[in-house]
């Protein structure tokens, strides 16, 4: 379930003290699977699903901008979803699932009789999840092949009077009716990760009713500062003496493999020098696709204890929030109830929740039960001794792909000790 490290070419640099340093990364994510993750799940297929409300859902259509086209990238995407070990790893983390039915259960009151769009469904469960809750009428949308899957699964379980199963891409398909929930796992690693929030957002914006809820209504990302020597001996070290054989002069070569490209791997606390950085605070109620082309952020950090810092490592949370009042329409964030009322700003050092019991939580952090997202890792080729309240600094930007969306740039820069890097990275 969960993977060991993976590794890719790249070109190695030896680092000079006071001097800008260009650390080029090439290649893309790698993982214990190397498996896809999360995205739109979407394909060509238009398909209707009611009669209802179709005066008013015409001229909405009418109203509505021309869909994005679907590339090869989403073909290719989508197929990759029609496998079931993707989603077996998925319904396995229990962290994971439960959390989503907690959160279906703590937040019955606003399903039970209501109508539920389920955006990127794959087998189902968490449309049968709500279901099982009371939902009037759930659409379970994937463009992946996987929802004839789900079909079959809905027709086992018997709710084919409740669960819809629509084949196609969120902005394709027709859905004839207002919506009072939209529930979605979008979360990909680096929580951005193979785009899927854009989907959410076409969701809530072609069907959400005036005050319904989103399920995650809000997501966090987080970044730190990392010490991972055994990490780097496993790697590296390794090869100063191979059954009593020099083979130092592997080292180059085995940074460029073993660091070029991002890692997902799973970290704990004692590896994080300092408190994390909010990367992107994520309201899911008025967060707009434009948002998500590029994200910035400049960091600081002081570090607590004296260590080698071998890289940042990058995690997210995101918070299930029951809405209390209506707004007065869909992009304006419901008042909540179970919800910190303090969500992080953008840039911001974030140290523990004031209340973790206020809102239901799912956390990737290193501290947390690992989950099937772990943390994304990005290492540095060699690394840098910082003693303890040395500050590390810089900045990071996250970028979509030009060649493909559900790529993402990462264009690090920072700077310790008088030496400044500058790293850049493509996650594919």
């Amino acid at each position: 379930m969960y993977s060991s490290i993976g590794y890719s070419n790249g070109h190695h640099h030896h680092h000079q003290p006071h001097q800008q340093e260009r650390e080029r990364m090439g290649g893309g994510l790698t993982s214990h699977k190397d498996r896809a993750r999360r995205g739109g799940r979407r394909s060509r297929d238009s398909l209707r699903a009611s009669e209802h409300q179709q005066q008013q859902q015409q001229q909405q259509q009418n109203d509505r901008k021309p869909a994005t086209p679907c590339t090869d990238f989403d073909v290719a995407y989508f197929h990759s979803y029609a496998h079931v070990g993707i989603h077996e790893e998925m319904i396995k983390d229990r962290v994971r699932t439960e959390t989503y039915r907690a959160a279906i259960i703590q937040n019955q009151s606003f399903i039970e009789g209501k109508v539920v769009v389920d955006v990127g469904c794959g087998t189902g469960i968490l449309s049968i999840f709500c279901a099982q809750a009371g939902a009037k009428r759930v659409y379970a949308v994937d463009a992946s092949d996987i929802a004839v899957q789900a079909n079959e699964v809905v027709k086992a379980n018997n709710l084919t009077d409740k669960v819809i199963v629509l084949h196609g891409r969120v902005e394709d398909v027709e859905i004839d009716e207002e919506v009072d929930v939209i529930i979605s796992e979008w979360m990909g690693y680096m929580l951005l990760y193979e785009s899927m929030l854009g989907s959410v957002i076409t969701a809530r914006d072609r069907w959400l009713k005036r005050g319904g809820l989103i399920l995650p209504s809000y997501a966090t990302l987080y970044m730190a500062p990392v010490t991972h020597p055994d990490r780097y001996s496993e790697s590296i070290d390794f090869w100063r003496n191979v059954y009593g054989i020099d083979m130092s002069a592997m080292m180059p070569l085995a940074k460029q493999c073993a660091f070029e490209e991002p890692s997902v791997e799973t970290i704990t606390g004692e590896n994080v020098l300092t408190w994390p950085h909010v990367v992107k605070h994520v309201d899911c109620y008025t967060i707009q696709i434009h948002e998500l082309e590029s994200i910035a952020t400049t960091f600081k950090f002081k570090s607590m204890m004296r260590a080698p810092l071998h890289g940042f490592a990058f995690w997210f949370d995101v918070e299930f929030s029951t809405p209390a009042i209506s707004p007065a329409n869909n992009h304006i964030p419901p008042v909540v109830v179970g919800s910190s009322n303090s969500h992080p700003m953008d840039g911001c050092q974030k140290k523990k929740r004031a209340n973790p019991n206020e809102a239901l939580v799912l956390s990737t952090a290193p501290e947390d039960p690992p989950t099937h997202w772990q943390q994304t890792m990005i290492y540095f080729y060699d690394p840098i001794e910082v003693e303890q309240d040395q500050l590390i600094e810089g900045s990071v930007v996250l970028s979509q792909s030009k060649e493909n969306a559900r790529f993402m740039n990462i264009h690090l820069e920072y700077a310790s000790g008088g030496r400044s890097f500058v790293k850049e990275s493509v996650m594919r």
